[in-house]
């Protein structure tokens, strides 16, 4: 594909590659993250609590739904701003797990949750994943209570946007959720890896960035439980990446209609990431249907494990390659957040900006700033 050379591009397309370091680098602590499991007891009825800011929060909201749907009950996601900002109304005294997202672990709001959950929790225990070993909040953990998991510099994403940082955080929390089972999660991870590489073939990527062609002003990310938080981080992608000259939502299938779907129109782009639940598969085509009858949007994208059949008024449709190891892990959801990273790389060109530092006013930077942190 043609490109700008750029960071952002570059950290878009060696994801694959950075999520295969990443199980390297968690196999090779497999054995320490399994004696820090054991030692505080951490089970399928632990109160888990996974946290993060912006991007990271997003890991946090996907990884909880894929926890839950593995039986851990109790593990919720909770942003580390709700945390710092109002702490009683998102915490119990009986959280036992935090598992902590950052890229850098230089934010503000990062490093105060977790001193807020060790006041407010009797035992917190914390997990924290992180792209940087320097950042303050791995230098904060507990050697005898935490565990620090660090991932490949690759994915300490340079440019202002979070891309890899983000899927490869993802991939290293599902990997500790399944520490036990590494080598049967391997060729699920790989079969990711190949749906990702084919998101980033040539004939794929023109086609979504044929859609700066259109005439378009605002874009809604769809998804259905996990994917959900899939379409929140695509959102941004395309929003920070434009520098807000895009505006962005997103929403659950069937959220859409209750209001949000009154910013659909002729220069909306909707783009559908399905489901592979046969169940929540028919609430999705509905919508899908009267999406593209009632609103007729500017552009229709559909990501999908497998060809919908759906063709009118869809502008590209995103397939990965068959294969049962895909459809038996739960990794198969993470290379869907590429399909919304291209597409703000491609708009983010085509208003001219640098992808690297779209923030023409520097209103949005890569650690956030402006916080100020009060004791609690």
């Amino acid at each position: 594909m043609l490109t700008l050379d750029c960071h952002t591009i570059r950290e878009i397309e060696h994801q694959p590659r950075m999520w295969m370091e990443t199980f390297r680098i968690i196999s090779e602590h497999q054995a320490e993250i399994e004696r820090f499991a054991s030692a505080n007891q951490i089970n399928r009825n632990t109160r888990i609590v996974l946290t993060g800011a912006g991007t990271s929060a997003f890991v946090a909201d996907t990884a909880a739904c894929l926890f839950i749907r593995d039986g851990f009950g109790q593990a919720r996601s909770v942003a580390t701003t709700d945390i710092v900002s109002a702490p009683a109304s998102f915490l119990s005294p009986e959280d036992r797990l935090f598992i902590s997202f950052a890229r850098s672990g230089n934010s503000p709001e990062s490093v105060a949750a977790c001193h807020i959950a060790r006041k407010f929790c009797k035992d917190a225990r914390h997990l924290i994943i992180t792209c940087n070993p320097d950042g303050e909040l791995a230098r904060e953990a507990d050697p005898e209570k935490d565990y620090v998991v660090v991932l490949p510099d690759g994915t300490n994403d340079r440019s202002l946007a979070m891309t890899s940082s983000f899927s490869s955080m993802l991939i290293a929390c599902l990997l500790c959720k399944n520490i036990r089972s590494l080598a049967e999660e391997k060729p699920r991870l790989e079969a990711a890896a190949a749906f990702a590489s084919r998101i980033l073939k040539d004939d794929v990527t023109d086609a979504l960035r044929a859609m700066t062609a259109k005439n378009i002003c605002r874009a809604v990310f769809l998804g259905s439980g996990a994917l959900k938080g899939i379409a929140c981080e695509s959102h941004l992608k395309l929003q920070e990446l434009t520098d807000g000259q895009i505006m962005c939502s997103f929403d659950s299938f069937m959220g859409l209609r209750h209001g949000p779907k009154a910013v659909v129109n002729e220069r909306t782009l909707v783009v559908y990431l399905l489901s592979d639940d046969p169940y929540t598969r028919r609430y999705e085509y509905d919508l899908i249907d009267q999406v593209g009858k009632e609103n007729k949007p500017a552009g229709q994208i559909i990501v999908s494990l497998a060809p919908t059949g759906i063709t009118e008024g869809i502008d590209c449709e995103i397939n990965a390659p068959v294969s049962e190891a895909l459809l038996a892990g739960e990794y198969k959801y993470v290379p869907f957040v590429l399909a919304g990273q291209l597409l703000g790389y491609f708009f983010s060109l085509s208003k001219g900006l640098n992808p690297d530092k779209p923030s023409v006013r520097g209103t949005i930077s890569r650690v956030v700033s402006g916080v100020k942190i009060y004791e609690y």
